[in-house]
This record gives structure tokens, C-alpha cells and sequence, in this order.
């Protein structure tokens, strides 16, 4: 991409640009912000550095490119972390910058900035990149500072401090001093009083003056004052201010660009300067999204099928269309979305209700498609406490008698939700541009959109086959579980592994060792960071799909529990004495095999998580060995329907006894899947009912009074198939339970 680069002068933003060149950008043009009035050296910004801005105006010479300056006219006045469009905040004057950047360099796609640490700056410009259209890069986002430092130093970067502002920093010694002659004092520092070493926390900020990217010629200051902001005894204040300087000439000068490379209607003389003033036009939206409620097409009475949970606090709600047109995807997700925006209306709720997605499709070929039509629905003005995060996966909808676009949407009664959105490409984890998010933290629960075995900063999928995808998605993972103070290696409930029909079973059984020994070493490493720990031993759900986003051959969903408190009791797979005999239903009694369908992980008093697997033997088992022999020797085959509704009831029997036991009952119940596999040959408007009717006689032999009317409280999802392992997907049923008390 071509990409315009903010510059402040700071070393972050000079080596970002260095990152950004490093994978495969091209640096087209340079963008600053300065002070309103020259002779002021800082100004009370919470975005932008602007000590050392009398010599910026130079990079445009070093670097042979064109600079793009303006002068600061905002305040701060949109000081929430995440940022709306506010007339008169600072973050216009970046808008009407970078809009100017665009209108005379329109192949520009893309913006680089230094931010390391701060969600304050990155949500401010990853707002206006998405307003204008751009891509934002920072490819130093949450780096090791230790590290990042000492690569700034080794990879070129000369810089010195020109403002520093804490405990053993002293105005009169260190301003003025190379990074690489304060390089083992600031790591001094960070033992002694905890100080960022990049600066992070206004400790100290820096001026470049040369680096492999000043091709041309490297700045020398020659005389300086310093200037005292506080003499505060503990943490002085001062600032460099530059009197002289001049630009020194190298030796081999060569042009990184030449200007016929260019190729834009943009003629101006690369190294010029050019002031941008205030636009008539203003920093409106590029793209604004389109609002499919008014479409013609909605008027239309439609059959739905819907499915909801009776949680009061959190629920999911289940669409796919019961008519489908025949249209394609794309009309049957329009239909099916605007569906859910009314029934959520209808409820009082929205979209800033939604806290996870899943997007099932019945081609990865139409994704595209889709995500047009999704992100017209769901936008970050209608989600303005965080977009919901999300998970897309192919699955055999039309041959189970799906509609081509089945959407599960997972709700809360309320607003009190952590949403972690990262649009910026980075090293750090995979990044989510658009209305999708990384992960949503809400009442303890980490819901984590599906990650794939993506490269960050390239958004590659890596190479080397399923099991180096695997080994990726869970770095990514883990990269977001750092975010909440957590590790999938120690908080994870459980994991969802969808795995590409692509992959062979050979591949599968890799799969299986590499998730081990991966999960294995991180915990090892997270561990050795902690002197005490308590760790949840997570269940797995391995789901065989038709394809997933990219071609990808994996995709890894965990699921996380963020500790609130430290005296929280952590129970896995444990039984409980119980000196009443279990109530019976459908002649199913207590038996010692029944412990082998079963993984459970429950939080007492809080969260239950559980896994039902029926493997073809155990399908046997419970229909009393009146399974044919082929059957169960050769995999799944279509099944009687008489056995499918023992099944069924046999499902709903030993969930209800596991809940139980553990204080939990079906009104509890976030979400509850049952994944059936194609090769039974059985229709959703067939199984449906079975699971229907099995809930309804439990209710009615138990008493325990569950709420049974129209809508269905569980979701039947087609899949090639499931289980517990990668090597051994072929449940006859899988079902994943997910309960929270509220």
C-alpha cells in the first residue's frame, strides 16, 4: 500500500515507517501537526508531540518526500476513550490533514503512526482512517518497550530527548542525550520507579535526527536551550528548545523515489512543504453507511425460524429464513439481518446489545458478498459502547434445509461490556477493520472472535499446512487474552477448533499433538511470570466444516473466564456426592459410561460449561444395542428416526442431570448447540422437533415448569462433523452447552 506517514519527530513514528517499508509499504508522504503559534514549544495535547517541531519542517529535505503540515486549531474536547466526531477537538485538524493528503496523492490507502501503548491516540486515528477510507498501520502496537527500544537503536535510529518528565530524569543531564547513551540508564530506571523505557507514560519524548530513512541528508543540532516547565524536587520538568541547526549532507545521496514513480495527477517537488488551511468541505465521512431498514425488499412477510435462550441476562437469539427466495446469499443475509434489528427493537434492545456473532454462510466463494452486506447493518455509530465480535464459518446449510445465511447473535440486558478493537495492522494480533471486534469481555465471560493462523502485520494466513495455522491462531489468541490479564492457557473454558474438510487425517492427528504441546509451552511460559496461579482445565470442541474465511484450514474460538476477584472456586470434571437417588426420565438411569459423553468446566455459583459427545458406539448403548452392525463398525450412516429421538431425549436427559448436580437449571443457559452431521441424512425441520418434544416431556415428568412455547431454546447447527479430538470428528450428535447465572 501506499502510505502517508504521521511524523511528530518522535523515534516511534521514524521507525514505524522503517516497520511499514519493512513489509512491503511504500512511504509517499509525510503529515505533521504543529502549533497554532511558532514560538510555542508544547502544547497541553493528549494526541500529538510537538516539542521540536522548528525542525519537522526539514524531514521534507532528509527523506526526499513531500511533508503535509497544519497547524493546530483544536482542544481536547472529546476526552472519552473512544472517540466520536467532535467540531473543535484536535482529532479534526488529523481529519482535514490527511483528507487534504488524500485529495492530492489518491492512491494514498494507508496511515503509519508510532502509537505503542496508548488506546487514547489509536482509537483517534483509526476513527479518522475510518472515515476516510484509509488503512491504519502501527506496527509498534504493544510491543516489548525493552526490545523495541533496543531495536530502534541497533536498526539506526539516532535520537535525543528534547522533554523529560520523570523520577531520575534530570532536565540539566539528560536532555539533549542520544537514546543509545540512555539506553541502560532508563532500564536502571524502569527497576527502580517502574518508568516506561519508550516513554510510554510521558516519562520522556525524543527528536530524530537520522536514520536509513533520511536518504538525503541527516539533521545536526547546533545549539539549544533548555527551558524549565517544574522544578519539582522528584520529577523536574524541562524541555529542549532548538536555537540552531543545519542539515548535513551524505555522501552516497540516492533517492529512495524518483517522481515519474509516482503515478498521480500530484506534481508538486518531492521535498517541498505544504501547509494545509481549513477545508469549506470539512472532514466528512468518505463512505457512510447505508441503511437497509427503508429496502422494499423487507416489506415482504417472511417464515423464520427462531430459536432463543431463556436467560434474563444474557441470551442468544438464532435466525435463518424459512423461504428462502433462492436469490443467493446475499438477499437471504439482508433478509435475515433486518429481521434481527427488528426483533432486538421489539425487545428495547439494539445492536450495541449484541456482544458476539456467528455468521454461518453456505459459501466462503460469496464472503465477500456478505461482509458488504453485515457491515451495513452493524455499525460502530450503532455500537457505540464496542462492536460485537465475531466468528464466520461455511457449513452445510442447504443440504440440512437451511436458509444460505443462518446468524446466531448472543445478547445482553445491559450495556456494561469491555470491547477490545484493534483496527490498526500490526505485530501484535490479527487486525479487525471494520464492525467486527478482537474480543468482548462482559460479566466475567471473554467471548473471542475466531482467529485464524493469520501473520499480523502481513494479514497473511501462514505457510506451512494446519498445523503451523494452528500454532498461529493460538499466539493470536493469546496475544488477546494478554489485553484482559488473562491466558488461554489458564482461563480458557473452552476451545472451539473449526477445522477445513482440506485438511487430511493425517494433517488432523498433527493438529491434535501441535494443540497439546503448544498450550503446553505457553503455559509453562505464562507461568514462570506468576508467582501463583489457579488454571482451568478447558474443554474442546473440534467442529469439520466445509471451508472457513481465506481458505484457511483452521479456526480456533475460545472461550475465557476473567477472574473479578480472588476467591472464586474453580471445578473440573469433579463429581458431587449426592444423597438422593437422580430422578429418572425415559428409563434412563445413572450409568458409569455416562461420564464418558461428558466434559464439563464449571465456576461454582457463576458459569457451566459442557460438552456432550454420542459417538456411534455410545449411540448404540443408549438405543440398546438395536443399532445395526454397519452402523456402528463404519461411521455415521443415515439413522432411524425412531433412534434419533432416543438420542435426542438421551441428550437432554444427561444435560439436565450435569446442570443439576451443579446447581445450574435450563433457564441459566446462554447458548446451547446441537451439531448434527449431514451424513445422517436428516432435515432441521425433522430434528428440530425431536429436541423440541424431549424438552417439553422433561418439563413435563421433571415439573421443572421450562418455558417450552414456539421458539425452540437451542440451535441445530450442520456440520461434516464433531468431536472431541481432530482425529475422530464423527459424532452421530455433539451438543455445547453454555450457561451463566445472571
Amino acid at each position: 500500500m501506499k502510505v502517508v506517514a504521521l511524523v511528530s519527530g518522535g523515534k516511534d513514528s521514524c521507525y514505524a515507517m522503517m516497520k511499514a517499508i519493512h513489509y512491503g509499504h511504500e512511504i509517499v508522504a509525510l503529515a505533521n501537526l504543529m502549533p497554532l503559534d511558532d514560538s510555542v514549544d508544547e502544547l497541553d495535547s493528549y494526541m500529538y508531540q510537538t516539542v521540536g517541531h522548528q525542525i519537522i519542517v526539514r524531514y521534507a529535505e532528509c527523506m526526499g518526500l513531500p511533508l503535509f503540515r497544519r497547524r493546530i486549531q483544536g482542544s481536547s474536547r472529546h476526552q472519552e476513550l473512544g472517540y466520536k466526531e467532535t467540531q473543535g477537538d484536535e482529532v479534526e485538524d488529523l481529519c482535514i490533514l490527511l483528507r487534504e493528503v488524500k485529495r492530492q496523492i489518491p492512491s494514498v490507502s494507508a496511515v503509519s503512526s508510532g502509537a505503542i501503548a496508548s488506546d487514547y491516540q489509536r482509537l483517534r486515528v483509526e476513527s479518522v482512517c475510518s472515515r476516510l477510507g484509509l488503512v491504519s498501520l502501527a506496527y509498534l502496537w504493544k510491543q516489548d518497550q525493552s526490545l523495541l527500544l533496543q531495536e530502534m537503536i541497533t536498526n539506526g535510529i539516532v535520537a535525543v530527548t528534547v522533554k523529560v518528565a520523570a523520577m531520575g530524569l534530570d532536565p540539566a543531564k539528560h536532555l539533549g542525550k542520544e537514546l543509545a547513551f540512555l539506553n541502560a540508564y532508563l532500564h536502571k530506571l524502569k527497576e527502580l520507579y517502574g518508568i516506561n523505557v519508550c516513554g510510554e507514560g510521558g516519562e520522556y519524548e525524543t527528536l530524530t535526527l537520522d536514520c536509513p530513512l533520511f536518504s538525503n541528508a541527516r539533521i545536526v543540532l547546533d545549539e539549544y536551550q533548555v527551558v524549565m516547565h517544574s522544578s519539582d524536587s522528584i520529577a523536574p520538568v524541562g524541555i529542549l528548545h532548538p536555537l540552531a541547526f543545519h542539515l548535513e549532507n551524505k555522501a552516497d545521496v540516492q533517492y529512495l523515489k524518483s517522481q515519474d514513480k509516482i503515478h498521480e495527477s500530484f506534481t508538486q517537488k518531492l521535498g517541498s512543504v505544504f501547509e494545509v488551511q481549513d477545508s469549506v468541505e470539512g472532514c466528512e465521512a468518505t463512505c457512510k453507511p447505508v441503511d437497509y431498514r427503508a429496502d422494499p425488499i423487507n416489506d415482504i412477510e417472511h417464515k423464520f425460524n427462531i430459536s432463543r435462550t431463556n436467560n434474563k441476562g444474557t441470551f442468544s437469539i438464532c435466525f435463518w429464513l424459512q423461504d428462502s427466495c433462492n436469490a443467493g446469499l446475499q438477499e437471504d443475509l439482508k433478509i435475515v439481518l433486518g429481521k434481527i434489528e427488528s426483533q432486538l427493537l421489539g425487545l428495547g434492545f439494539g445492536w450495541e446489545n449484541v456482544l458476539y456473532i456467528h455468521l454461518y454462510i453456505d459459501d466462503m466463494n460469496n464472503f465477500s458478498e456478505a461482509n458488504e452486506t453485515y457491515v451495513k447493518f452493524i455499525t460502530q455509530e450503532k455500537c457505540p459502547f464496542g462492536v460485537p465480535s465475531r466468528s464466520t464459518v461455511e457449513m452445510p446449510l442447504i443440504e440440512m434445509g437451511f436458509s444460505r445465511a443462518y446468524i446466531e447473535v448472543l445478547v445482553a440486558n445491559n450495556k456494561d461490556k469491555k470491547v477490545l478493537h484493534v483496527q490498526s495492522i500490526s505485530s501484535w494480533a490479527p487486525s479487525c477493520i471494520g464492525p467486527y471486534s478482537q474480543a468482548t469481555l462482559h460479566e466475567g465471560i471473554l467471548h473471542m472472535a475466531g482467529q485464524l493462523g493469520l501473520d499480523p502485520p502481513t494479514m497473511n494466513l501462514c505457510k506451512g499446512g494446519p498445523g503451523v495455522e494452528l500454532e498461529q491462531a493460538l499466539k493470536n489468541s493469546e496475544a488477546v487474552a494478554k489485553c484482559f490479564n488473562c491466558s488461554i492457557t489458564t482461563s480458557a473454558i473452552a476451545f472451539v477448533i473449526y477445522c477445513s474438510k482440506h485438511i487430511s487425517l493425517l494433517e488432523r492427528l498433527d493438529i491434535q499433538e501441535k494443540q497439546e504441546t503448544i498450550l503446553r509451552q505457553m503455559k509453562i511460559s505464562h507461568l514462570q511470570e506468576r508467582t501463583t496461579y489457579k488454571a482451568l482445565d478447558p474443554l474442546f470442541l473440534y467442529v469439520l466444516v466445509p471451508d472457513l474465511p481465506k481458505r484457511a484450514y483452521v479456526e480456533v474460538k475460545p472461550i475465557l473466564y476473567v477472574e473479578d476477584d480472588t476467591d472464586v472456586a474453580f471445578e473440573v470434571v469433579t463429581e458431587r456426592f449426592c444423597l438422593e437417588t437422580p430422578p429418572s426420565y425415559w428409563g434412563f438411569k445413572p450409568e458409569n459410561w455416562h461420564d464418558s459423553c461428558t466434559q464439563k468446566c464449571v465456576i461454582s455459583g457463576k458459569t457451566c460449561a459442557i460438552i456432550l459427545s454420542i459417538t456411534s458406539e455410545l449411540a448404540a448403548k443408549i438405543c440398546f444395542d438395536s443399532l445395526p452392525a454397519e452402523y456402528v463398525n463404519n461411521g455415521q450412516h443415515s439413522l432411524p428416526k425412531a433412534h434419533m429421538e432416543k438420542i435426542s431425549k438421551f441428550c437432554i436427559y444427561l444435560l439436565d442431570k450435569v446442570m443439576t448436580d451443579d446447581d445450574f437449571a435450563w433457564e441459566d443457559i446462554m447458548s446451547l448447540r446441537f451439531y448434527i452431521p449431514v451424513s445422517l441424512q436428516m432435515s432441521v425441520q425433522l430434528l428440530q422437533p425431536m429436541f423440541c418434544n424431549a424438552l417439553f416431556e422433561l418439563s413435563e415428568m421433571s415439573q421443572k415448569k421450562l418455558k417450552t412455547g414456539e421458539e425452540p431454546i437451542f440451535n441445530i447447527v450442520p456440520v461434516i462433523g464433531s468431536g472431541r479430538s481432530a482425529s475422530s470428528m464423527d459424532d452421530v450428535v455433539t451438543c455445547e452447552l453454555m450457561a451463566q447465572k445472571s
